[in-house]
């Protein structure tokens, strides 16, 4: 959701400094690995020793450097195949990171098992939305909607570590399992939109094999009168 509204209006701040820095020599990818490698170093680091302000703070702006390589790659003109790959796939290991230091914390600090599962369940939930649009892109087909994408997730997850950081309790428990409830609801509409995606390419072949007999077959009557004669 995000993505569709706010996409214009961040890229306004985001392209200058893209600009700027490819000037100063650095490149989309190598922004993307120190984004990814901040964002996992630390919230292994400080979300399981329970410092989750500062862990919530941290995360988030190692994460932001994700808008970063995007607006590099538009001010050299453009990305590459391999820099998609190698952006998606580091997306999804900072994901996987965050929720497992959650999940650690919960475990280790706050003695919560209901919070680790929620936790574990947003992890398989999270990987599942990115791969089923993944592989319908793969296959041609359309699943870009979605209740709950990276962008609400992230902010979902790291508004509840950062409140209960700042004392107000429950917060994380009420974050992760509301988002369990989106990501559940997400896999569902990228699964539905897949099969609308996939019905309405089917009926499509399916019309024109129908009108390319149709065409053959309007000929046939002009053909037989001259066999006749």
């Amino acid at each position: 959701m995000l993505n569709i509204f706010a996409r214009a209006s961040v890229s306004r701040v985001t392209d200058p400094i893209g600009a700027w820095l490819v000037r100063m020599g650095l490149t989309p990818n190598a922004m993307t690995l120190v984004g990814t490698a901040g964002a996992v170093g630390f919230a292994l680091w400080l979300f399981p020793t329970g410092h989750l302000v500062a862990g919530t703070l941290t995360v988030w702006g190692f994460v932001m450097l994700d808008l970063l390589d995007g607006a590099m790659a538009r001010a050299r003109g453009g990305g590459t195949k391999f820099g998609a790959v190698l952006d998606s796939t580091c997306d999804r290991i900072a994901d996987g990171a965050l929720m497992a230091a959650i999940s650690w914390y919960a475990f280790e600090v706050a003695e919560s098992p209901s919070l680790a599962a929620a936790a574990l369940i947003c992890l398989v939930l999270g990987q599942v939305i990115s791969y089923v649009k993944a592989r319908a892109e793969a296959a041609g087909l359309s699943a870009d909607v979605g209740l709950v994408e990276r962008a609400e997730r992230l902010i979902i997850a790291l508004a509840g570590t950062g409140l209960t950081g700042f004392g107000i309790p429950h917060a994380v428990d009420v974050a992760l399992w509301l988002l369990v409830a989106g990501s559940v609801i997400t896999v569902v509409q990228r699964l539905v939109a897949v099969r609308r995606s996939a019905t309405a390419e089917t009926t499509a072949e399916t019309g024109a094999e129908t009108g390319a007999g149709t065409g053959e077959a309007a000929d046939e009557p002009t053909n037989i009168p001259e066999a006749g004669e």
